[in-house]
């Protein structure tokens, strides 16, 4: 007999070698998805650390794609919203996993309820320095012609040297950049008509409710996987859950 049904949502892993408990803990967690009782799992981006190119062919990438297409190979679908620290994730990636690749912003269906996800970055927008990055990088032509045809050896050092920018970028700049603005979060809600959006990047898990055209709704943020994990639980109940995964 079939279990309460649940949709998951998970973001900001950013799975690295160099991070083995939080691997296995979403290995673990990937393996213990039963169809029978999980409609769907939703990755909101940042799942890597760094992702410079579906060719990048190492253990590492290979055990994460095994595990995700061992979960879809089950019959559970996996939705993939790319990240700012995995944007290059492509078609190759999705192919192996058997993952459907979302827009950056996607308003789904869930138990008859319109949810908007977004990884959350492009709500930040105090960070200018961080967005005009963005728009630079997101340039299909820059990281198609230019980047990805490199050496992934010259690929791995220019990733590090991104990541140690982006750190030191983080660390030196105060902390209401790095939030999401208000104004931001209210008109793309009133844009795709929705109560409720799911998104990530922040690393603030909470639960937000306010006032949009009089009526009441959230705005829910998935917490990253520091030093245990973490998912969304929304059943046909409509409840949702934070969850933590040890």
């Amino acid at each position: 007999m079939r279990r309460e049904p649940k949709t998951l949502f998970i973001s900001d892993l950013h799975l690295a070698e160099s991070e083995p408990f939080i691997t296995a803990c979403f290995l673990s967690y990937l393996a213990e998805c039963d169809p029978q009782e999980v409609d769907a799992l939703y990755i909101l981006g940042d799942l890597f650390e760094s992702w410079i190119g579906d060719d990048n062919d190492t253990s590492f990438n290979r055990t994460i794609i095994n595990a995700i297409k061992a979960v879809t190979d089950k019959g559970i679908p996996i939705y993939f919203m790319r990240g700012n620290r995995d944007f290059l994730i492509g078609n190759k990636f999705a192919r192996k996993t058997g993952c459907v690749l979302l827009p950056d912003e996607k308003v789904i269906n869930l138990y008859g309820e319109p949810v908007l996800l977004v990884h959350g970055d492009t709500l930040c927008t105090r960070d200018k320095k961080y967005l005009a990055w963005r728009k630079k990088a997101r340039n299909p032509i820059l990281h198609t012609l230019f980047f990805l045809i490199l050496p992934l050896s010259l690929r791995r050092r220019i990733a590090n040297q991104l990541r140690m920018k982006s750190k030191a970028h983080t660390q030196n700049a105060p902390m209401d950049i790095m939030d999401v603005t208000q104004d931001e979060v209210m008109t793309i809600m009133q844009k795709y008509k929705v109560k409720t959006l799911i998104h990530g990047h922040t690393h603030r898990p909470a639960f937000h409710q306010f006032k949009l055209n009089s009526e009441t709704v959230t705005r829910i943020v998935l917490a990253a996987w520091h030093t245990h994990g973490s998912a969304l639980e929304c059943n046909a109940a409509g409840v949702k859950t934070l969850k933590e995964i040890t």
